[in-house]
């Protein structure tokens, strides 16, 4: 069985664990103040998914595809949106923000992270970046990429 480690031997598992339950606690504070501020229903459940929209990057390439994928994958966008809607106390945006929020933490939880330009299961939340790497560094004759 293939070691499960990262460059000078840190265990990638334990900030996938971290990273998995940080997603799970942005995924739950934005539905609860998602909920708390009113928000409607039904316009989540429209816009919930919307981020993933960003995948059609990868018709180009995977460089392009990783780059607007990862745009729309970091909590830059929302909190940005966020300030907006909290500067100009505009609930639309607030609640937009949430639930772009919601959407970043729910693939944390799952496992989907941001893309490496190498291919669309690369992630930093994933084991195929770690595997390729260790894999390129021992066809070198070396394990610096992997040990």
């Amino acid at each position: 069985m293939m070691a499960a480690t990262t460059h000078k031997g840190q265990s990638w598992f334990q900030p996938v664990l971290f990273l998995r339950l940080e997603g799970l606690v942005a995924l739950a504070g934005a539905v609860v103040a998602y909920w708390r501020l009113g928000g409607d229903g039904l316009l989540f459940a429209i816009l919930l998914f919307v981020p993933d929209i960003s995948m059609i990057g990868y018709r180009w390439n995977h460089h392009r595809g990783a780059d607007i994928y990862n745009l729309a994958h970091t909590y830059i966008g929302p909190a940005l949106l966020l300030a907006v809607g909290l500067g100009t106390m505009t609930q639309l945006p607030v609640l937009v923000a949430l639930i772009w929020i919601a959407h970043i933490g729910l693939d944390r939880l799952l496992g989907y992270g941001l893309k490496y330009s190498t291919g669309f299961k690369d992630t930093h939340l994933s084991r195929h970046i770690y595997e390729s790497l260790s894999s390129a560094g021992q066809s070198r004759g070396d394990n610096s990429a992997g040990a």
